[in-house]
């Protein structure tokens, strides 16, 4: 049996990805950043354990223990994150590390802990969800914007490094998915934007309404839409390097291809809010 690790599984498309490669006939090792999120993984009937991706001294824990459980991962999904928004003269550093930290580095981290063993087996799939802002960017989310551009980056640049092995790198690229994302950018909204002295609070009131929004955004798709190239990259015999999930990412990255880049800059204006000033 197949034993593939799974970051952040307490909702939304971890939580999916977790049941449904174990119906897949994987064994899934599913992790959280929340102690109680771990509990209730493993009252589903779900391997869980706690991993915190900001946190070095938790991944290494993590991995101290899950390495006792398996001889050997043959895959790693990358997908627990958040999303900071707010317009970037209201980010500080500290926020923006904070993003970083969840988002990049320790997703660095714990590539570079699976790594050794799939090396020596020559075998191994490592699954990135990135987004449609990994490719295109919109106005106040620059955070989330940089760290998943990072993520493509370190994958496109991991994946020439790792060519002549039998591993391989895929960049999952959702648009709209159900899930929590917007409700924990509202909760990181509220932590860590000065709203009342901001130059942006037009744009900052409709986005807020946005976000505490229960209707849902054009073209989003359940999480098994996730769930199925998930499954493509780890069973295929040759994974692709990029899967393409709702229409708003096909469109775009089709846009980005054949539109200058001012005319693309407007769209994505209009498209993430901006302008209101």
């Amino acid at each position: 049996m197949r034993s593939v690790l799974i970051t952040g599984c307490s909702s939304g498309i971890g939580l999916c990805l977790a049941n449904g490669l174990k119906q897949a006939g994987y064994r899934v090792l599913a992790t959280a950043r929340k102690f109680e999120d771990v509990e209730l993984l493993r009252q589903s009937g779900l391997e869980a354990y706690q991993l915190d991706l900001s946190s070095s001294q938790s991944i290494q824990q993590a991995m101290s223990v899950i390495n006792t459980k398996v001889d050997s991962l043959y895959g790693l999904i990358h997908n627990g994150a958040y999303g900071q928004v707010g317009a970037l003269e209201d980010i500080s550093r500290e926020v923006l590390e904070a993003q970083f930290q969840a988002n990049v580095f320790g997703w660095h981290e714990l590539t570079n802990c699976v790594l050794p063993t799939m090396k020596s087996n020559n075998t191994g799939r490592i699954i990135y969800l990135s987004s449609v802002l990994g490719f295109v960017a919109m106005p106040f989310r620059g955070p989330y914007n940089a760290s998943k551009f990072a993520i493509e980056g370190l994958v496109d640049t991991l994946r020439l490094e790792l060519s002549n092995t039998n591993i391989q790198l895929s960049l999952i690229q959702p648009g709209p998915i159900e899930s929590k994302f917007r409700e924990n950018a509202y909760l990181a909204f509220m932590e860590n934007i000065d709203q009342e002295n901001s130059d942006y609070q037009p744009n900052y009131a409709s986005m807020i309404q946005r976000l505490k929004s229960d209707k849902t955004a054009d073209f989003t798709l359940p999480p098994e839409a996730v769930l199925k190239c998930a499954l493509h990259a780890l069973e295929a015999p040759t994974a692709k390097i990029h899967y393409w999930v709702t229409f708003p990412t096909k469109l775009f990255a089709l846009l980005k291809r054949v539109l200058p880049s001012r005319i693309m800059d407007k769209i994505l204006s209009k498209a993430g809010g901006g302008g209101k000033r």
